[in-house]
């Protein structure tokens, strides 16, 4: 008997919290985005990356290596990168503060420190920017070996 009225409550609130507009809640019409994540426009910004993975080969522990990713705003407007965020603080990414015009070209520049790190490697580089997606991935990869694999 106390299954059946605990449950009954458990019910009772789980339908008394999902009717938000009689209880006073706020109601979804707040959040309204006109345009939708899918649509484009011609007046865009578009990242083209030459190539978005580098693989270091092999690398000596303790090496810092730098490898630059070449892109082109292949839109019609602006290119505004606005971060680069990497998936270890091993690695850091450096990027144009500036806008970059339709059809000119600019770099985001990896450095990955192989300091206390040994065997297969893979790092990301997150680029925020105000495309559609508005992320790309960039990959490093590389084998550290230690001075006695070496």
């Amino acid at each position: 008997m106390k299954h059946v009225i605990l449950a009954l409550f458990f019910a009772t609130s789980l339908l008394t919290a999902c009717n938000n507009e009689q209880s006073g809640g706020l109601s979804t019409d707040l959040v309204n985005n006109p345009k939708s994540a899918t649509q484009t426009s011609d007046k865009a910004p578009a990242i083209t990356f030459d190539k978005t993975e580098h693989d270091f080969g092999t690398l000596l522990q303790g090496e810092v290596v730098t490898y630059s990713f070449h892109f082109t705003n292949t839109g019609n407007a602006p290119l505004i990168i606005s971060n680069v965020k990497t998936s270890c603080g091993c690695t850091v990414g450096d990027f144009p503060r500036e806008p970059i015009a339709a059809g000119k070209s600019g770099a985001i520049k990896a450095t990955y420190d192989s300091k206390g790190h040994h065997g297969f490697q893979t790092r990301t580089l997150t680029v925020f920017a105000n495309t559609n997606p508005n992320q790309t991935t960039l990959t490093l990869k590389g084998s550290v070996k230690t001075p006695d694999q070496y």
